[in-house]
């Protein structure tokens, strides 16, 4: 705790160096003895703290108490209201162990955090925000940072977390944790130089199969994003009868019949734009293709039938990978959208055991799963991806990754950071629509 609380000043006094005076809100907890321990160092470096104490203190930490004490000897200044005017907050209200809703006294804390517009720096996580599962209670402190100790906590990368829990820092305070990481932050992969004596068959095929009336963009961005990760060749094989024959804007992609490609060599993106006639495709396509991406309606045709579940599940080791947001994934596990939000690394862990097979779980902080690697939580991207059919151009992108000859796993991983990547280097004023990101790729 002496070893936390200073940490969390340092950072205090980092994002607010001019900052004089100091609220710290503490609750009954070890949060509320990290934030007493914080205030003893930032008044001995010239700062007035002001520390406000929940009026049901029962039941503290043996190491909270300590810091009261100490906190009280070196003369810090308590008061029971908040303070009328301050420049920086040290949110210690509630940390991981907190269960309980946020009302009462510690609810208009939270109130006045948010609407203040000074920095602050919450110990730990978001008072609101549950650790693991990225859930944030209706009333949730919206941190300027947050400094993670001992570990990282998955919540503060998926969910409501990027939101909650704003510039994210790390302090191990020298400790070295032993017990398994139950997930680690997606990385950008090492960038791979092709080879001078190769040619288009060195880097695989790919079949893009959606595109039923009304939706053939949705497969052409796939098709393009395919082509734009690196594959040798795309094919197109859309389902809307009465679609042209050529995209005049992207000529590299080459339109076919479904009975004129032989899916057994190529790898398969089914489903981006694909109506309920990629349904009619479907058996074929989880008996036929070499690798596959199971994407949009391909994954809505699945969770509607038993035989085809079954068929994904037979699938040979290492072939398939499933990038399902939150509401496809519940009609696939039976469940609500909310449980799939509440649960995001053990729902998509539950679609990776169920169907053996590599899960990207869309939606901020995007979860990735299998059977053999520790999950992933993607850091990178933002909103401007929450637009119509950016989804299709991760799907595509996954499916060159496959066809290059990355395994499931690392083709997801890598996909689904370079998908963000591109939304956070957008620089321009104009919007960020799934076209564009596909021609940024």
């Amino acid at each position: 705790m002496e070893r936390a609380g200073l940490e969390v000043a340092h950072l205090l006094l980092a994002m607010a160096p001019h900052a004089r005076t100091v609220w710290i809100p503490c609750g009954p907890g070890n949060n509320g003895g990290d934030g007493l321990v914080a205030a003893r160092h930032l008044q001995t470096w010239g700062k007035t703290p002001i520390v406000t104490l929940l009026q049901e203190r029962a039941a503290q930490p043996v190491d909270a108490m300590v810091a009261m004490e100490k906190a009280k000897i070196a003369g810090i200044h308590f008061q029971n209201e908040i303070p009328e005017s301050y420049d920086a907050c040290i949110d210690a209200i509630f940390g991981i162990g907190s269960s309980r809703p946020i009302r009462g006294q510690s609810a208009t804390w939270v109130q006045h955090i948010n609407q203040s517009e000074v920095p602050v720096v919450s110990v730990d996580v978001p008072s609101g925000l549950h650790a693991d599962s990225g859930v944030a209670a209706t009333t949730h402190v919206l941190a300027s940072a947050t400094l993670s100790l001992l570990t990282l906590k998955t919540g503060l990368f998926t969910a409501d977390g990027r939101d909650a829990s704003g510039e994210i820092w790390f302090n191990s305070l020298g400790v070295e944790v032993s017990a398994d990481a139950c997930a680690q932050i997606n990385v950008a992969p090492s960038q791979s130089k092709r080879p001078h004596n190769s040619h288009k068959g060195s880097f695989g095929d790919v079949t893009v199969i959606g595109g039923a009336p009304g939706m053939t963009g949705a497969a052409l961005l796939a098709g393009g994003a395919a082509l734009r990760g690196g594959a040798g060749r795309v094919f197109m094989v859309l389902l809307d009868q009465a679609a042209l024959h050529l995209d005049p804007t992207q000529p590299d992609l080459m339109v076919r019949n479904f009975t004129e490609v032989d899916l057994r060599f190529h790898t398969v993106v089914a489903g981006c734009g694909g109506g309920e006639a990629i349904g009619d495709r479907l058996e074929t396509i989880l008996q036929s293709a070499k690798r596959l991406v199971l994407d949009a309606d391909a994954l809505n045709a699945m969770a509607a039938s038993p035989s085809l579940q079954a068929a994904v599940q037979s699938r040979p080791h290492d072939s398939t990978v499933m990038t399902p947001h939150p509401l496809e994934a519940a009609r696939i596990l039976g469940c609500s959208t909310a449980e799939i939000q509440s649960h995001r690394l053990e729902s998509a862990q539950s679609l990776a055991d169920k169907f053996r097979c590599t899960v990207v779980l869309k939606g901020s902080g995007t979860i990735i799963v299998n059977d053999e690697h520790t999950p992933r939580i993607n850091a990178s991207g933002n909103a401007r991806l929450a637009t119509a059919g950016t989804g299709d151009v991760l799907a595509g992108l996954i499916g060159a990754r496959l066809a290059n000859g990355a395994s499931a796993f690392d083709a997801a991983c890598s996909a689904v950071f370079h998908h963000g990547e591109m939304a956070d280097q957008w620089q321009t004023a104009t919007t960020l629509t799934a076209h564009r990101l596909m021609e940024s790729l």
